[in-house]
Order: C-alpha cells, then sequence, then structure tokens
C-alpha cells in the first residue's frame, strides 16, 4: 500500500505558487522534468504557505480565548519560546528564541496562548524588530497588563549564507511597555531570562 500524506492547503494558491516555483526553478538552469526536481516545485509551495501561516492567524483571538480574571500582581514569564521565521528582505529564515513577560492587572491568559502569539507573527514575512513590537502589542492591547517586556535573540540565515557571512552573529532586539520601562523590573526580567533556574 502507497504511503499517502493528508494535508491541508488551499487548492488554487497551491497551483499558483507552483506554477510560479516551477518557472523560477527552470530560470535558475535547473530541468525541473528531472526526478529529484519533478515534485519539487508542490512542495515548495506547501511549504511556503506552512511558513506564512500567520497571516490567517489572529493574535488577539488567540489570547481572548484564554482569558480569565485573576488577582495577580508579578511578573509572568515565558521564556526560550522556539521560533522560526523568514526575512521579507531576502526571503531566508531566521530563528531563535523568544522571552516574554507580563504583569497582570486583573486578567492573565494560558501560558501556551504566549507561545502562540509568537508563532503567529513569526510566520510571516518579517523583520526582528517588528515582530518584537508585534508580540508586545498583541499582549498589550488585549490583556491590558500594568507592563509587558519582549527580548527576541536570533540567526539570521541572510547574515550566515549570504552577504557578510558571518555565521556566529546573533541579533537581540527588545521591546518594554509600562512597568518594564523602569529600570528595576527591566533589570529583574533581564537577570531571570538570563538565569538557568531549572
Amino acid at each position: 500500500m502507497a504511503y499517502k500524506k493528508v494535508e491541508q492547503y488551499d487548492e488554487e494558491t497551491t497551483a499558483a505558487l507552483k506554477k510560479v516555483y516551477r518557472e523560477s526553478i527552470s530560470l535558475l538552469g535547473e530541468d525541473t522534468e528531472r526526478e529529484g526536481l519533478e515534485k519539487t516545485p508542490e512542495r515548495i509551495a506547501k511549504a511556503m504557505q506552512f511558513l506564512t501561516q500567520g497571516y490567517s492567524q489572529d493574535a488577539h483571538a488567540i489570547l481572548e480565548s484564554a482569558k480569565f480574571h485573576e488577582k495577580v500582581n508579578e511578573m509572568v514569564i515565558v521564556k526560550d519560546i522556539e521560533l522560526y521565521s523568514m526575512c521579507e528582505h531576502h526571503m531566508l529564515p531566521f530563528y531563535g528564541k523568544a522571552h516574554v513577560a507580563y504583569i497582570p492587572n486583573g486578567f492573565i491568559t494560558g501560558l501556551s496562548k504566549i507561545a502562540r502569539v509568537v508563532d503567529i507573527y513569526s510566520r510571516r514575512l518579517q523583520v526582528q524588530e517588528r515582530l518584537t513590537h508585534q508580540i508586545l502589542d498583541a499582549i498589550k492591547d488585549t490583556l491590558h497588563p500594568q507592563g509587558v517586556a519582549v527580548v527576541i535573540e536570533a540567526s539570521h540565515l541572510c547574515m550566515m549564507m549570504r552577504g557578510v557571512q558571518k555565521q556566529n552573529s546573533v541579533t537581540t532586539t527588545s521591546a518594554f511597555f509600562g512597568q518594564f520601562e523602569k529600570n528595576e523590573t527591566r533589570s529583574e526580567f533581564l537577570k531571570l531570562i538570563s538565569a538557568q533556574l531549572h
């Protein structure tokens, strides 16, 4: 019995992308009819839809789906959230970790929803600077906390594979709102995300 993988993709979008990628591969000098490349245009078409699925997802709705009244006003941190995104300038991947914190102001959200917010904005054509602020704004606008902090550390293949070709470079971006704009609170957050507590 032949193996059949079940995936859900928009057929029209897949067909249109498949045609474009077949033409692109041909323009690069390859034979799109050879065995190894025969199914590649379709694979790329599906991969790109997966890697950009964040456009069809709503981060605010995700947070609202698990928003609970809670009288807590201590810092909540979800750190080392893996992220994979695509640089909008070269359409090459960048990957790393996000560290997200907020101080509740009457509402908390499910911890997994914080990671989902990171995924939603990562799965788009991005720049790391914008990604950092989009994550912060979604939490700020939905939970109305006393403060939000986001730090992202990422490696960019556009710097590693082409251009300056710096293999060990890591880019760090940060965004702070509310209580995290105070040095004491921000320092506590940065100390906690740097610590090996587990």
